[in-house]
């Protein structure tokens, strides 16, 4: 929990519950120390965006995220005139459309963890993406659970 909470900037505390939370609902194996790949990926694809309902301020500067981060942003083409979905974050060089990341550390995550950073995006991007983005960002995902599991 120590290293999870160093990597994350999120407090100790707040990793034990959030690891409880998981246990408890069958996406992390307590014993083993391991994410359920399998339910993880079923969560993340058809529940996720019910569950944790994006929720958007207004313009921002901050971190960009979904479709405007990488891995995406190479494989998905917006309009100039969009601004693209940001995490809002004083240290963002972005100006975007605000998005509320799922913790308060994601943008500090993302920036010490540029892997998780883009899991990160992906997952927002299943969140509040259209169809065709929601189908490119859960074959990234899933490519990367699935390489995670072996």
């Amino acid at each position: 929990m120590r290293s999870l909470a160093e990597e994350t900037g999120i407090p100790r505390s707040g990793v034990h519950r959030a690891l409880k939370r998981l246990a408890a609902a069958g996406l992390f194996d307590e014993r083993r120390r391991r994410i359920s790949a399998g339910n993880a990926e079923e969560f993340l694809l058809h529940a996720v965006r019910y569950l944790l309902p994006p929720e958007r301020d207004g313009e921002s500067r901050g971190v960009p995220t979904a479709w405007a981060a990488e891995p995406l942003a190479s494989r998905i083409s917006s309009s100039p005139d969009e601004l693209p979905p940001v995490w809002p974050d004083a240290r963002g060089r972005v100006r975007g459309l605000s998005l509320r990341p799922l913790h308060a550390a994601a943008p500090e995550a993302a920036r010490r963890d540029p892997a998780l950073g883009e899991l990160l995006a992906l997952v927002d991007a299943l969140r509040i993406g259209d169809a065709r983005v929601r189908g490119v960002a859960a074959r990234l995902l899933s490519a990367r659970l699935d390489r995670a599991a072996t």
